[in-house]
């Protein structure tokens, strides 16, 4: 049995792979839909959502947080537009699509978008 094997690793070190998500998590604040591959669209989902989640209590220690992991643009846009627009929800804030293969490798695509 394989237990607690359920990070994805992507074919990447642990620094490529937050690289990517970061990447992958600010392009999704910032035009808040992409179009990936499932198993990172997947992966992205929890990151994100407790991105939110720090961007709806808008304190310093927040701003500061989402600074340190998305940049000056995304944490701006997570505070002032996102945080407040769920304000009320409690959590599944991210919609994933799954779409057709891509062609050229078959790959399985998927968009996430905020609900």
């Amino acid at each position: 049995m394989i237990h607690g094997n359920k990070l994805r690793k992507f074919g990447r070190e642990r620094n490529q792979r937050n690289a990517l998500m970061r990447s992958l998590a600010v392009s999704l604040v910032l035009q808040e839909k992409i179009t990936t591959t499932e198993p990172k669209a997947k992966s992205l989902r929890p990151v994100v959502e407790k991105l939110i989640t720090a961007g709806k209590k808008g304190g310093v220690a927040s701003r500061r947080l989402l600074v340190s992991k998305v940049g000056e643009r995304a944490s701006k846009k997570l505070i002032d537009v996102i945080g407040p627009k769920y304000k009320e929800r409690n959590g599944g804030y991210l919609r994933i699509t799954k779409l057709r293969n891509r062609l050229s490798d078959s790959s399985k695509m998927a968009q996430i978008e905020f609900v």
